[in-house]
């Protein structure tokens, strides 16, 4: 059994993390922070923890996360870069669900994250956790940089290909969409439902923040530089993540097969039959990737479909997943929630 602490437990991140959490068998919840909420229960905010979580939100400053063995930062970008340093140096192991520690290159995440960083020496230190690619070093790790949503799906969506070597590393593209609660719990104007529902729109086409993240992914896997053009949308959905993904065929081979040797041991990636289409749905409050794979009319194009769930595969499953790693439990404990349908 491990004490865990989340900072930041407000958010949609946090609650999903305490949804986990709270039913993980190797897991016991002992603080959860909130400066605006300190004091109150956290069942008042979130009626569905009724009778599973007991505890009431902590202002950070006070909360004993010395004690943790792990720590989840769910927290806006640029919290967990000035607060987790602390918690290192006691031995403490952090896992942090926002962007402070995914890119290598400081200047390039002060450029896409509008601020300074605070804390670049653990970037360096810091092990970038999607667990297909990554698996070795999260055992080890002290930090663990959670990968975002969109990097999640895309990733996966192109990694087969990209380390086989069978496409064009210059010509990749991914044309994705997302639910409404992929821009977080606050109160914004984009995400009223008046805006969102009965809607469907581009954003962010000169670049997204999650594009760097992609490219140094994808980079990694390829062992070379690779160009990307990544297109995120707003759907009027709560959850979902669908990313349509392009790739210019250079050498002949089975994909199909390649996709599931590749993904055959992995428990959280689904490969389907060959002319499926994965729907958002199909992944709903689940720690699961499925993927599909096309070439229509036999042309020199692939496309690739990829769905996850932002908040689970994409967050706290993830998250949750790499804890799991990390401290020696089976990766799938606590996760095996099936998808919720309808």
């Amino acid at each position: 059994m491990i004490k865990v602490g989340i900072v930041g437990g407000t958010g949609y991140t946090g609650v999903e993390l305490l949804r986990l959490l709270a039913q993980h068998p190797a897991v016991e919840i002992v603080a959860i922070t909130s400066r605006g909420d300190a004091g109150s229960a956290v069942s008042s905010m979130f009626p569905s923890l009724r009778g599973r979580v007991g505890l009431k939100f902590e202002d950070p400053a006070v909360a004993n996360l010395k004690a943790c063995d792990a720590v989840f930062f769910a927290t806006p970008n640029g919290v967990a870069m000035q607060q987790a340093p602390e918690l290192l140096d006691t031995g403490v192991r952090v896992i942090d669900l926002a962007a402070d520690f995914r890119l290598a290159d400081i200047a390039v995440w002060e450029k896409w994250y509008g601020m300074q960083h605070t804390s670049p020496e653990w970037v360096a230190k810091a092990v970038y956790g999607l667990p297909e690619v990554n698996r070795a070093a999260i055992r080890d790790a002290r930090l663990v940089a959670n990968p975002g949503c969109y990097p999640t799906a895309v990733q996966l969506g192109f990694m087969p290909l990209v380390e086989a070597g069978l496409v064009d590393p210059g010509y990749l593209i991914a044309d994705a969409k997302s639910g409404v609660s992929g821009a977080g719990r606050k109160a914004e104007v984009s995400s009223l439902f008046s805006e969102a529902a009965d809607n469907f729109k581009a954003y962010a086409v000169p670049g997204h923040r999650h594009l760097p993240e992609i490219r140094q992914g994808l980079s990694r896997i390829a062992g070379h530089p690779v160009g990307l053009t990544f297109v995120p949308h707003l759907t009027p959905l709560i959850r979902g993540i669908h990313a349509t993904l392009y790739a210019r065929i250079t050498g002949e081979a089975d994909f199909q097969s390649i996709y599931e040797k590749r993904y055959a041991d992995e428990p959280f990636v689904d490969v389907m039959p060959p002319k499926s289409h994965p729907e958002t749905r199909s992944v709903r409050a689940a720690n699961l990737c499925r993927i599909a794979i096309h070439r229509p009319q036999g042309g020199d194009t692939l496309v690739v479909l990829s769905v996850i769930d932002n908040l689970v595969k994409g967050a706290a499953g993830q998250a949750v997943q790499n804890m799991n790693i990390m401290f020696g439990f089976s990766e799938t404990e606590g996760l095996w929630q099936l998808p919720v349908l309808p």
